[in-house]
């Protein structure tokens, strides 16, 4: 079942806004802030290419498939002063053979350590599990101690597992890097107490 992509109140530090051109120059800062790690995350920018005009089509994209249901990605916003903090979002690129989505992340360098990833990333997942159960992919660089960590909590707080099948090798500013694969199923009355 499609849905559009909905604004998502997480708690009172965080709230998740369907991403659109509206957050164009918010996320080029947050981006260039968090420049080159965030590239590990937004795998495919291109560093050779205008950034300011990836992050532009992106948003159009995002904007205009997330209206029709066939990805959702939000930023990840603080409600009281409108700052960016991330960006979180499902695309149906997958490798596993077993899901549906694969969830994406990434938290900007001077928001990480907050559990802002941990919250969305929970919120994400129980917003898209609401109308239907499915699987999802989460994919990690296992030699990133930082997103092992919030994967491997998301894979045993969502009672997931481990999927060899998907392991594939993801190119990172034009470096092949080894991702790991864990599923999660997500539905109706699944997910974290």
């Amino acid at each position: 079942m499609r849905r559009a992509t909905t604004t998502i109140r997480v708690d009172e530090r965080m709230v998740l806004r369907p991403a659109s051109s509206e957050f164009h120059s918010d996320l080029v800062e947050a981006f260039e802030e968090t420049w080159p790690e965030v590239s590990r995350a937004m795998s495919w920018i291109n560093p050779d290419l205008p950034f300011d005009t990836q992050i532009e089509d992106f948003l159009a994209e995002t904007e205009r498939m997330g209206r029709s249901g066939l990805l959702h990605h939000w930023v990840m916003v603080r409600p009281w002063d409108g700052a960016l903090l991330g960006l979180i979002g499902f695309d149906q690129v997958t490798r596993s053979g077993k899901a549906v989505w694969n969830l994406g992340y990434w938290v900007r360098s001077s928001e990480q350590q907050h559990g802002f990833a941990r919250r969305a990333i929970d919120a994400s997942l129980r917003w898209l599990g609401e109308a239907e159960k499915s699987s999802v992919e989460l994919k990690v660089d296992p030699h990133n101690p930082a997103g092992r960590s919030t994967v491997m909590r998301t894979v045993r707080e969502w009672k997931g597992e481990r999927c060899v099948d998907g392991d594939s090798a993801i190119t990172v500013a034009g470096v092949r890097t080894p991702h790991e694969c864990h599923l999660v199923t997500i539905g109706p009355g699944l997910g974290p107490e």
